[in-house]
Parts: C-alpha cells; structure tokens; sequence
C-alpha cells in the first residue's frame, strides 16, 4: 500500500457502523447520558483527529 496512512480513515467507519450493534443500549449511562449517545459524541470527537493524522502524515511525505 502507498498510502498506509489513509487507514486511519477507516476509524470513523468502524467506530460509527461496524461497532455501533454492539454499542446501541441505554444502560450503562455515562455522565448522566446513555451509553450510545456517549459513544456517538466520543466517535464525533475522534472523527476530526484521524482526519487530521491523515493530512499530517501526507504533508510529511510531500503532498499536498
């Protein structure tokens, strides 16, 4: 692969379609909200950072 880096695009997938059957419950609730909606914040927050290692690595290797 050229481009491994482009595998930490695949984080959002896997956080909001692969894992989400496992997540989808109320109990237990965290901060005081439930679980899934607790998850889809975590995985909207971390969203911004894999795209972010993405363009980091691609400016290392010289593309733009």
């Amino acid at each position: 692969m050229k481009r491994p880096q482009l595998l930490w695009l695949g984080v959002p997938f896997v956080l909001f379609v692969v894992v989400l059957p496992a997540v989808n419950r109320l109990e237990p609730r965290v901060g005081g909200v439930p679980f899934l909606l607790a998850w889809f914040i975590v995985a909207t927050l971390v969203t911004p950072l894999a795209v972010w290692l993405v363009r980091r690595a691609d400016l290392r290797a010289g593309r733009r």
